[in-house]
């Protein structure tokens, strides 16, 4: 099976050379002289880069074999990290390369996305929002509001988030896992 360049969009993955990509960006370019081409931005899903790649307009690409599965983090040892398919409850190892970002919100027991690629896991995708206990920060302060700024905390999974001046160590907030973002107090 193929994707033609009309059916490019962001996110689509698509498959250069016997490598899975994600498109990051893409335009569609119809110059006065000549035929029309689709600029596009790709990261490759293995290795994290970005490459600029230039198509005809209306050529085909591959679409890779992916495959997703729902698996529950389970634990961290010296081989890596411990996931189990929640169905047939078989458990993979991953090293930290291929969880790659996600790692600074990985909790025990958390479930995750695994992408598997030609059978071989590649990658985790996370719950888009997570609630994670603040270990670590300057004291709230009475009298700061929401808007009043924002100080970094330390998170239980070990990343660090601005967060607003009101909150306490102690305290749950909600975080967007693709931004990194703080969104709110959880009560």
């Amino acid at each position: 099976m193929q994707y033609s360049t009309a059916q490019f969009r962001k996110n689509l993955k698509i498959e250069i050379d016997g490598e899975p990509f994600t498109i990051v960006d893409f335009q569609h370019v119809k110059p006065g002289k000549g035929g029309a081409f689709v600029r596009t931005k790709v990261k490759s899903l293995l290795t994290g880069r970005v490459l600029d790649i230039t198509f005809r307009s209306g050529e085909k690409v591959d679409v890779p074999d992916l495959e997703e599965k729902k698996m529950q983090y389970l634990y961290q040892d010296e081989n890596g990290y411990c996931f189990m398919d929640t169905e047939t409850f078989e458990q993979m190892t991953l090293s930290a390369d291929q969880i790659g970002d996600a790692l600074g919100y990985l909790k025990e027991n958390v479930e995750v996305e695994v992408l598997f690629h030609n059978g071989s896991p590649i990658g985790i995708e996370l719950p888009m929002f997570m609630e994670l206990e603040v270990v670590e920060t300057d004291p709230g302060l009475k009298g700061n509001t929401a808007s009043g700024g924002s100080k970094p905390a330390k998170l239980e999974t070990g990343v660090t988030i601005q967060v607003p001046l009101f909150i306490s160590v102690g305290e749950v907030v909600k975080v967007d896992t693709r931004t990194g973002e703080y969104i709110e107090r959880v009560s």
